[in-house]
């Protein structure tokens, strides 16, 4: 059986389809995905993504062990402050991996540090995928120093829900109380998460339990994503989509929405044997002057890296999938040169779209391409990421 979220039943009786996801039972839509996506974009759209793998870190030398597991440099992250790092392992070292020597990629991650305990020891949070969240915590336990460090997986005893969308406070920075935050939290409090930088966090309070406030999403959209306890997590999702006037959205418009904006999945842009150089991450991978899981050898491919990733656009709504193979016709002949990592009908900008790999060569002279969808030759169209970029009103 699937597990279940402290939200599933509001979820199965507000007519949320349900699917297993990662081994959680999920909503993927409530009315439609495309309604949802738009929502999201002109609107408020909230998320239940409590299936998402919260693990707690703290002791004296936090801050040093995750500097020597995280390809992100963590020792000079500020106070209230996050930072989006892939986890790597090495190939022999991990539970079924069977690689030659390169190392390996276990998940990708928001790393947060909150304020540090009175006896100055350190706290951090990484939220982790679902999917991944079992092996990245069997993974980093086991390279747990003797002491100076503790790991604790809080998911099942926490919640988390993100709130994305151009309004989420309200229309200027005036209106904060006209957002859907307002029926939940009080003028200080709102006024300090409307003037919170990207990826910054704010500790704060509701109904007198702690409560973890982020600026950071899956969209592409201004909002915040909340990490509280279990027991609080059904009033504050019907203060939001009841009296906040927040639309519940599921996981299908979370994905094309996260499409648009060119942010990777794990299983698709991301896997075990990804480059992080070719998919477009090499800012996450800090490796001068550093040591973690297969550091060295990502120097090498940094240096090596001969393929990235590209945007394309169809002529049609019809959309690529995961895998379909991008084609460039030369002198008469036509060769792969890369293949899709995802493809979605874009309710913004009404095309498929798709991310891929591709050989850097024919990127950088811009060739006419081509998807072979279902053993349909599509057009695409290169063109720069993301594919949708929100207006920004600072």
């Amino acid at each position: 059986m699937p597990q279940r979220t402290p939200l599933a039943e509001w979820h199965e009786n507000n007519r949320g389809r349900m699917v297993d996801f990662a081994g959680w039972s999920m909503p993927v839509q409530y009315s439609s995905i495309v309604s949802e996506h738009l929502g999201t974009r002109k609107g408020v759209g909230v998320f239940d993504v409590s299936h998402m793998g919260r693990v707690a870190v703290e002791g004296n030398q936090a801050a040093e062990w995750l500097d020597s597991m995280l390809t992100r440099q963590v020792v000079d992250l500020p106070v209230c402050r996050a930072r989006y790092t892939l986890i790597t392992g090495v190939a022999g070292e991990e539970d079924n991996v069977q690689l030659d020597g390169a190392p390996v990629i276990l998940d990708d991650a928001l790393v947060t540090r909150l304020a540090d305990q009175k006896d100055g020891s350190q706290r951090f949070v990484l939220v982790v995928n679902a999917s991944n969240r079992q092996r990245v915590v069997r993974w980093l336990q086991a390279r747990l120093p003797p002491e100076g460090v503790t790991l604790n997986d809080t998911t099942e005893d926490s919640a988390m829900i993100a709130v994305q969308g151009p309004l989420v406070f309200g229309h200027t920075a005036e209106d904060v109380f006209a957002g859907p935050l307002g029926s939940v939290f009080g003028k200080k409090v709102l006024q300090q998460l409307a003037t919170l930088p990207n990826y910054g966090v704010l500790e704060t309070e509701l109904s007198g339990e702690p409560v973890l406030v982020s600026r950071t999403g899956y969209t592409g959209e201004d909002g915040v994503e909340i990490i509280l306890g279990s027991s609080q997590a059904l009033g504050l999702w019907k203060c939001l989509v009841e009296e906040g006037s927040a639309i519940p959205c599921g996981l299908g418009s979370r994905d094309t929405l996260r499409l648009e904006a060119a942010m990777p999945l794990y299983g698709h842009e991301l896997c075990e044997k990804t480059d992080p150089f070719s998919a477009g991450l090499g800012f996450a991978v800090n490796i001068d002057g550093r040591e973690f899981p297969g550091a060295e050898e990502m120097r090498t491919r940094r240096s090596s890296s001969d393929r990235c990733r590209i945007g394309l656009v169809f002529e049609s709504r019809r959309a690529a999938r995961s895998g379909d193979h991008v084609l460039v016709s030369k002198n008469g002949t036509d060769s792969i040169c890369g293949e899709i990592t995802s493809g979605s009908f874009s309710p913004t900008c009404e095309r498929g779209i798709a991310l891929a790999i591709v050989d850097r060569a024919i990127a950088e002279q811009e060739c006419e391409l081509e998807v072979l969808v279902r053993g349909v030759r599509l057009p695409a169209k290169l063109v720069s990421l993301p594919f949708y970029r929100r207006h920004r009103h600072d």
